[in-house]
């Protein structure tokens, strides 16, 4: 397998989406992993950039991941929705996530820590 420069996920309850591509920009795969196997999948790929939209529990996820040695990004979804490209769906917003991501200016959110 390539090496992953950039994934990007769009989180859900039971299945979440997973757009991985290299260091030129090319998609290298897209994945649908349930989200109990999500730690397991990321584990047996090598150390990247992991891009969330910020929510509630893309904090928790970010934390977990970041274990695995992977560099945690989230962004705000208002700065993800204009690089979808076509109807609304997890695949399309995974992209977007890591498209997102890629861009020298984004602005992203700090990860917040367990204690409250």
């Amino acid at each position: 397998m390539e090496m992953t420069s950039m994934s990007g996920l769009d989180l859900a309850k039971r299945t979440i989406q997973v757009h991985a591509v290299g260091a030129d920009g090319a998609v290298i795969f897209r994945r649908k992993v349930s989200s109990g196997k999500l730690l397991q999948f990321l584990a047996s790929i090598e150390p990247c950039t992991v891009a969330m939209e910020a929510c509630a529990g893309s904090h928790h996820w970010g934390r977990e991941i970041a274990k695995l040695g992977h560099e945690v990004k989230l962004i705000a979804p208002i700065y993800v929705k204009p690089f979808v490209k076509r109807q609304k769906n997890d695949a399309a917003d995974a992209e977007a996530i890591c498209e997102a991501a890629l861009r020298p200016t984004m602005r992203f959110v700090a990860l917040k820590s367990a204690a409250k």
